[in-house]
């Protein structure tokens, strides 16, 4: 049952960024403004949220990606890309198409499915 619900929270965030990208790409000026109005604040907070999870601790390590047996020093994966995708990036908006087809395919393979990094 976790997989399944696990599998049904990923689909809707996928679609969530899909539409997002989609009305990015497509809106009219006042529509987008709408958008960018209420849907940016809640992007970053949930860029902040995560990237508190992954804060290192006192060692250095990322607590998030670390395991008992395996620890993973900061920067994790999570703070490496939010500095690509926010920073070295910048904000502007890429023309890429939609992932959430290609994401799919890959949770239907199992990797996505299973959690594995």
């Amino acid at each position: 049952m976790d997989e399944i619900l696990g599998q049904v929270l990923r689909n809707a965030v996928w679609e969530r960024l899909d539409m997002l990208a989609e009305l990015a790409n497509r809106a009219d000026a006042p529509s987008l403004l709408s958008v960018a109005r209420s849907e940016l604040p809640r992007l970053t907070e949930g860029w902040r949220a995560m990237l508190a999870a992954h804060e290192p601790d006192e060692k250095g390590n990322c607590p998030a990606c670390s395991s008992r047996w395996r620890q993973q020093k900061a920067p994790c994966s999570v703070w490496q890309a939010a500095y690509e995708h926010l920073v070295a990036g910048g904000l502007a908006p890429t023309t890429q198409p939609a992932r959430h087809a290609t994401r799919t395919r890959v949770a239907h393979s199992g990797r996505l499915a299973t959690g594995a990094r």
